[in-house]
């Protein structure tokens, strides 16, 4: 490239200052030195930039033209390289977080708020669909952190856990089975079964309750919405399986109870999943923390 940074950065302060001492002085650039740099430029562009008019310069056409977009250019670079230096210390970027709990909304609506807080010049990308997975998603660099609550070891990825909490079953007050504390797999072999759309595979009720006994329930319906679903239990059109946290904050609003799955109850881990590499990184560190943070509240 001909025209470079340094060139820009003459052009402005030749215009600013008016003589080559002064620009000189204002670049840190000896005299000699500044006077090359342009006599090398206008070599290679074969144009005059400047005419001498005493002691003052006076800018050519084309000694204009350059320095306007001097003047256009140079306050992007700036700004770019702040903005670079700024990301490596971990202080402004673009967070892009996936998830893979469908029940967390409420959750990370939270904490991205506090996090937007702390860190005003992080943005924040929210991704809950994925091409393959969200393990995958991490490991192409596609998001910077997965929030799951089903992680896989791998070399270069770090699972840091966030929360404990426990799976309880909700049906609505007037229920036969809302008078017990706790319930068997077998009682719900008669109950439509209202889950999230997530593969059946994937789904804790199933897989650490259900299906261990060789129970299926009598129906299995998927329902995105929380407030819907809540509305089927408490008319008595089934039940659902909610984390305790999120199931305290709708039972009073929909008049449904929340029972523990089997005597000892069901328990996940909420996790963070990050590259290694990434650990370091401040604003993601500090994601980290207000997960832990808020999810203690």
């Amino acid at each position: 490239m001909v025209i470079e940074p340094l060139h820009l950065k003459i052009m402005i302060a030749l215009n600013e200052k008016g003589t080559l001492t002064q620009a000189a002085d204002a670049l840190f650039l000896t005299q000699s030195a500044l006077s090359h740099q342009i006599r090398h430029l206008e070599k290679k562009l074969n144009v005059k930039l400047w005419q001498r008019c005493g002691r003052r310069l006076r800018l050519t056409p084309a000694g204009e033209l350059l320095l306007k977009t001097a003047l256009q250019v140079m306050p992007t670079l700036l700004q770019t390289e702040q903005s670079l230096k700024a990301m490596g210390e971990g202080q402004q970027g673009l967070l892009r977080i996936g998830v893979e709990c469908f029940p967390c909304h409420e959750w990370l609506t939270s904490v991205v708020a506090k996090f937007l807080t702390s860190q005003p010049n992080i943005d924040v990308d929210i991704i809950r669909q994925f091409q393959f997975s969200g393990l995958e998603g991490v490991l192409h660099h596609h998001v910077d952190l997965l929030i799951t609550p089903d992680i896989t070891e791998h070399d270069s990825l770090l699972n840091v856990a966030l929360f404990e909490y426990e799976q309880v079953l909700l049906v609505a007050n007037d229920h036969p089975l809302a008078s017990q504390k706790n319930v068997s797999a077998k009682q719900l072999a008669d109950q439509t079964l209202f889950t999230f759309p997530i593969e059946k595979q994937r789904l804790d009720i199933f897989e650490q309750f259900l299906l261990p006994e060789k129970i299926e329930p009598k129906m299995h319906k998927q329902i995105e919405s929380v407030a819907i679903m809540l509305q089927m239990v408490a008319h008595q059109r089934g039940v659902s399986v909610l984390p305790e946290w999120l199931a305290d904050s709708y039972a009073t609003q929909y008049q449904v109870s929340k029972l523990r799955l089997g005597k000892a109850g069901l328990f996940k881990t909420l996790y963070v999943t990050v590259k290694k590499q990434d650990q370091e990184v401040l604003y993601i560190k500090d994601f980290i923390d207000l997960g832990k943070a808020v999810s203690a509240v």
